[in-house]
C-alpha cells in the first residue's frame, strides 16, 4: 500500500527542482513554461530511524523499507480546465494520484520568470484550485443527464442516490467549495470514488521558500498557512534550492548540514510525514534474519487485513500476530527481551494494528 502523491503547481514555481532533490534525479528543469511535459516518475524509499534501529538489532540479510511514488507534472495555468497548456492532459496525470503536493511560489529571483510576473502565492492557489473545481464540475455536467430522469422518476434506486450525491457536490463547487469540504457520508464518498474528483483528494501545500528564509516565516508563508488552516490541511516550508544542495552529500553530511541550518528534517521527510499523516496512514514491520521489512497500512486496519497487505493467503488463513510495539523494542533493546520481560502479545482478529508495531503473523491455508 504505497502512497502516490503527484506535484502540481504553476510552471516555474520549483516543482522539477523539488523533485530532483526528492529522487535524486535529473529531471528536465528550464526555465520557461512547459519544460516538463510528460511526467517524471520518481519510487523513493523513506528514511525511517525505526527501522535503521532494528536493522542494527537484528542484522538481516536483506532490508526493505516503505516505498514512495512521487509524479512531477506539467505546470498548469489559467484556462487548464478548458485546455490551455497543457490542460486535460495535465489533469489527467492527477486523478490517479492518492494525494495532491501543490508547490507554491514564495522566493523572490527577477531571473526565474513567473507566468504572472508578480509573486503571490494566495493568487496562484486561487488559479490552481480553481481549475480543479471547474474540471471537477465538468465531470459532473456530462454525468448528471445520463441519470436525471431516473432520477427524478425514482424508478432506479441507484441513480438517484448518485444524482442526490452529485447534486449535493456540484452546489458546493459552483461556490467555489472543493469536494473534499463537502459533508460525505462513507457510503456517499465509496460511491463517488469512481469519478476520481480532484477536489477530493487531500491536498499538501508546499512553500518554496528562498535559501535566507530557511527559519523565518515570511508573510507569503504566513498567507499559505491561513488557507490551509481554513481548509484543514498542512503546509510545509522547503526550500527547493537547498534540498537539490543535498543530493551531493552522504547521510552523515547530509545530516549534518541540516543540523546547521536548523532543520530537522529534510523536504522529502517533511513531505512525507505529511501525506501520510493527511492519507491516515502508518508503518508496521517485519523483522527477521531473513529480511527486515518497513509495510505502510491505513490506520484503522485490523491484524488480518495487514496480513493481507503481505500476502492475500496470510489474510484467508490468518491464526493471530505475535507482535511487540516499536516503544518496547527500544526500551529493552531486541525483540528477544521484549518477549522476556512479557512483551510480546499475541493479538486476534479484532486487533487493531498500531503505527510502530513489529508482527509476526500466524497462519494456515
Amino acid at each position: 500500500m504505497g502512497l502516490t502523491a503527484g506535484i502540481v503547481g504553476l510552471p516555474n514555481v520549483g516543482k522539477s527542482t523539488l523533485f530532483n532533490a526528492i529522487i535524486k534525479a535529473r529531471a528536465m528543469v528550464e526555465n520557461y513554461p512547459f519544460a516538463t511535459i510528460e511526467p517524471n516518475v520518481g519510487i523513493v524509499q523513506l528514511r525511517d530511524a525505526r527501522l535503521d534501529k532494528l536493522v542494527s538489532v537484528v542484522k538481516p540479510r536483506s532490508v526493505v523499507p516503505t516505498a514512495f511514488s512521487i509524479t512531477d507534472v506539467a505546470g498548469l495555468v489559467k484556462g487548464a480546465s478548458r485546455g490551455e497548456g497543457l490542460g486535460n492532459q495535465f489533469l489527467s496525470h492527477i486523478r490517479e494520484m492518492d494525494a495532491i503536493c501543490q508547490v507554491v511560489r514564495c522566493f523572490e529571483d527577477e531571473n526565474v520568470i513567473h507566468v504572472e510576473d508578480t509573486i503571490d502565492p494566495v493568487r496562484d492557489i486561487e488559479t490552481i484550485n480553481l481549475e480543479l473545481i471547474l474540471a471537477d464540475m465538468e465531470v459532473i455536467e456530462k454525468r448528471l443527464p445520463k441519470i436525471e430522469k431516473k432520477a427524478h422518476l425514482k424508478v432506479d434506486s441507484d441513480s438517484t442516490f448518485e444524482y442526490s450525491i452529485l447534486k449535493k457536490i456540484y452546489d458546493h463547487l459552483e461556490n467555489g467549495i472543493p469536494a473534499r469540504k463537502v459533508d460525505l457520508t462513507k457510503g456517499e464518498r465509496f460511491h463517488v470514488k469512481q469519478f476520481n474528483f480532484l477536489t477530493l483528494k487531500p491536498m499538501l501545500y508546499i512553500a518554496n521558500i528562498g535559501e535566507n528564509e530557511i527559519g523565518v516565516e515570511s508573510a507569503h508563508v504566513k498567507a499559505i498557512r491561513k488557507i490551509a488552516e481554513d481548509e484543514n490541511t498542512k503546509v510545509i516550508a522547503v526550500s527547493a534550492k537547498i534540498e537539490e544542495e543535498l543530493i551531493s552529500l552522504d547521510n552523515e553530511e547530509r545530516d549534518l548540514f541540516l543540523q546547521e541550518l536548523g532543520i530537522k528534517e529534510s523536504g522529502l521527510d517533511q513531505l512525507v510525514h505529511a501525506a501520510y499523516d493527511l492519507l491516515g496512514l502508518a508503518t508496521f514491520f517485519t523483522a527477521g534474519e531473513k529480511e527486515v521489512r518497513a509495510w505502510t497500512f491505513k490506520k484503522g486496519m485490523k491484524a488480518p487485513e495487514c496480513a493481507g497487505i503481505i500476502h492475500s493467503d496470510f489474510e484467508k488463513g490468518f491464526i493471530r500476530a505475535e507482535t511487540i510495539s516499536y516503544a518496547d523494542f527500544s526500551l529493552y533493546g531486541s525483540q528477544q527481551k521484549a518477549k522476556e520481560f512479557g512483551k510480546a502479545r499475541l493479538e486476534g482478529k479484532e486487533y487493531v494494528v498500531q503505527d510502530g508495531d513489529i508482527m509476526l503473523f500466524r497462519f494456515n491455508v
